[in-house]
């Protein structure tokens, strides 16, 4: 079982701050290829009034997602890894390695894609190029790594002088769109101009990668000087910085070119532009930026993640190298990746499946916000605040929906594999030294519940085993802990508790550690249970106590459960048990068993109910029926043995039963036995029998109790398990 023990801390000697560590990348990878060859389409098919809708909708799911992030990044140090960091310390590590290991392939294919699409461009502004498109692609992803892997800050400052040309080449694409602007084509570019193969739909899916460039400064988190405040301003301030640009670009388009221009299959913007050289330059700019956005963050996550040693042979990853702990190993591991892409060439097929992962990350993003506000958790506290729980949901869907909007089959695709890998590592019960929220969660929804079954009042339909198990040290009585988590049958709650006298002064660390050596057991045997060790002057208080106040609202336990004795030392203290359960009016189970303390097995035989009284019959019934729902009891038989005197109406009788059972939905067999002698009628027909039930009340007088003793010894001589049962009534078969 893995067990981390350190967080992803990334010794930085880079610190850069929310321009030039978060603005920057995020600006340079939103200011995309699409937004030079594809944003002309978007307007000519959805108008004016339609693009702006588009780019409304994308731009609000990418903000909402901003705005969790920045809400997410002001409650925590936030250190090296980025998303994976925030969600791993949010939502846990299952969600944060299924976000590192896919947010990571996606981020290192993408810079194929990038590379690629650079490539393409340089071969359409220099056609006459003699060496082969695959050269060319494989030169331009060898240089972004010598980038990339001489340092964060280099990058940073070749990134200043892209963004430079990038916005010169928007400055030129305007100037040129102004010139050729008028009413009239604007007026005739408002209305959409919807096709059997471009619609609302198709649109969107066309434009929305365009925004899904947020990330690329949060994944730079490790080399900032303050994340808390440089993620949320980087990233709000790019997104707006880039919605006003793609709403300025849209606007100019529709003024300045025809619907068959728009829709056409020219450079629309290059042709529009004052200098089509400085358009180009823009796309050179976009995609290589893109591709060193993702050269750079992706390796950040791999190295957060090897750090976080979740799964061993990522281990190698988490090492960096130099005063700013720059992730070598990851960069070279994502420089292989990207070479093997642009080897494989056909990386349309695989595109959308990394927008997949894209979208699974910001969805989980606005999940992670979502459960953070709704668990009430005073542990979140963040500087940056969202006024409701809403909004990240809404956030979170959008991603979803946008998924399948895309393409449906990948989108399965994608959360098929997320889903695989999320219970592989769940699988692998990895211990970190860092909360998160689940938890929280947890406790908020047992206060709503807790609260709730208190204001409601009770009904035996609602009866559940709620189990006070007298086992004292678990290890050394554990036939009784498995009994009793065995009747909760994943329904019930099942303490087990020990009793330790004496001075509580004195005992404070032995009751801690025996409570610690409760709970180890529970863990090694895997038992749905919860320990509980008190400390009193003498057992009958200890167990006073425990009655009294143990449980809270509607999880106070109904049932005791304790073990059979014979020693007649003990008898005085096992009546006092019997009668004070009984006095406040909890059903109790005596168990005598035959197992072996250090080996549980599940016996062999059926499952018998020595039916003697209506009173205690019913709870047996229910017992033994519940009994039967764990996985190993199930092809076992229920038989009710119901002796009655000779003379007595046997069929009668029978029907009886059997009208019972079909009102309680119980299958059971139902063997009347006419008989003298009750005790040796069931002893011949118990069959190979796994336990029995057998109803008894506890005697309070004192006189009668050692006569009551010697009957149910008695009892005892039957074979295989024996359970006594009392019922305090509150359980019914019938509802």
């Amino acid at each position: 079982m893995p067990n981390v023990k350190n967080g992803s801390a990334l010794k930085s000697g880079h610190k850069f701050g929310a321009f030039g560590g978060v603005f920057t990348p995020s600006v340079l990878t939103i200011l995309g290829v699409i937004m030079f060859l594809r944003y002309a389409h978007v307007v000519g098919y959805a108008g004016l009034w339609g693009a702006l809708y588009i780019l409304l909708a994308a731009k609000m799911i990418s903000l909402i997602t901003g705005l969790s992030l920045s809400s997410i990044s002001t409650n925590m140090q936030v250190k090296g890894g980025g998303a994976y960091y925030m969600i791993s310390r949010s939502l846990g590590v299952e969600f944060g390695g299924v976000i590192a290991i896919f947010f990571y392939v996606a981020q290192a294919i993408a810079v194929s894609l990038y590379v690629v699409g650079f490539t393409e461009a340089v071969f359409s502004a220099f056609p006459a190029i003699t060496l082969s498109f695959q050269t060319v692609a494989m030169i331009t992803n060898a240089i972004v790594f010598i980038i990339v892997f001489i340092g964060a800050g280099w990058t940073i400052k070749i990134q200043y002088g892209i963004l430079a040309i990038l916005m010169i080449s928007i400055i030129s694409f305007t100037i040129g769109a102004i010139q050729k602007a008028s009413p009239e084509t604007l007026q005739m570019n408002l209305q959409p101009a919807w096709t059997g193969e471009f619609n609302m739909f198709i649109v969107f899916a066309l434009f929305f990668p365009a925004v899904t460039g947020i990330m690329a400064g949060v994944n730079m988190s490790g080399d900032l000087k303050e994340p808390r405040k440089a993620i949320p301003t980087g990233t709000l301030l790019a997104i707006g910085f880039t919605a006003v640009i793609y709403t300025g670009i849209a606007i100019l388009l529709a003024a300045s070119n025809s619907r068959e221009v728009l829709v056409g299959e020219s450079f629309v913007m290059k042709e529009t532009a004052w200098s089509g050289a400085l358009i180009l330059a823009g796309v050179f700019a976009a995609t290589l930026s893109s591709a060193l956005g993702s050269m750079m963050g992706a390796p950040r996550i791999l190295q957060a993640f090897g750090k976080d040693d979740i799964i061993k042979a990522m281990g190698f990853f988490g090492k960096g190298n130099g005063p700013a702990n720059e992730p070598r190993r990851a960069i070279i591991m994502t420089f292989i990746i990207s070479t093997i892409g642009i080897m494989i060439g056909d990386l349309n097929t695989i595109a959308p499946v990394i927008t997949m992962f894209f979208l699974i990350t910001y969805g989980t993003v606005n999940l992670a916000c979502f459960f953070e506000i709704i668990s009430n958790n005073p542990s979140f506290r963040p500087v940056f605040k969202i006024w409701h729980w809403s909004i990240p949901l809404l956030g979170a869907l959008g991603c979803f929906a946008v998924m399948f909007l895309i393409s449906p089959l990948w989108a399965i695709i994608a959360i098929l594999l997320v889903s695989f890998m999320y219970f592989y590592i769940l699988r692998r019960e990895v211990r970190v030294s860092w909360g998160d929220m689940s938890s929280g969660f947890a406790f908020q929804r047992a206060r709503n519940a807790l609260l709730k079954l208190e204001q409601e009042s009770y009904h035996p339909k609602n009866w559940r085993p709620s189990i006070l198990t007298l086992s004292g040290g678990a290890w050394n009585r554990s036939n009784l802990a498995h009994y009793s988590c065995l009747f909760s049958a994943d329904s019930g709650i099942v303490s087990l508790a020990q009793i330790m006298t004496g001075d509580l002064e004195d005992r404070y660390t032995r009751r801690s550690e025996a409570e610690k050596l409760m709970r180890k057991f529970i863990m090694k045997e895997k038992l749905p249970a919860f320990p509980v060790v008190v400390v009193d002057d003498t057992f009958t208080a200890g167990l006073k106590a425990l009655l009294q106040v143990h449980g809270i609202g509607g999880l106070r336990p109904n049932t005791l459960l304790l073990g059979w004795t014979q020693d007649p030392d003990n008898i005085g203290v096992f009546s006092m048990i019997l009668d004070l359960a009984k006095h406040m009016e909890r059903s109790v189970l005596v168990v005598r068993s035959e197992q072996l303390q250090d080996k549980w097995e599940v016996p062999k035989g059926d499952i018998n109910i020595w039916w003697n009284d209506a009173g205690n019959g019913p709870l047996s019934l229910l017992m033994a029926f519940l009994l039967k729902q764990n996985r190993q009891w199930r092809g076992k038989k229920i038989r009710i043995l119901r002796p009655v005197p000779p003379k007595a109406d046997v069929e009668n009788l029978k029907n009886e039963i059997s009208k019972m059972l079909t009102l309680s939905r119980i299958e059971a067999e139902v063997v009347v036995l006419p008989t003298e002698d009750p005790l040796e009628a069931v002893r011949d027909n118990m069959n190979d029998s796994s336990v029995l039930f057998r109803g008894f009340l506890p005697e309070s007088e004192k006189e009668k109790i050692p006569q009551q003793m010697d009957e149910l010894k008695k009892v005892m001589t039957l074979p295989g398990e024996i359970i006594l049962v009392y019922s305090a009534g509150d359980a019914s078969l019938f509802e």
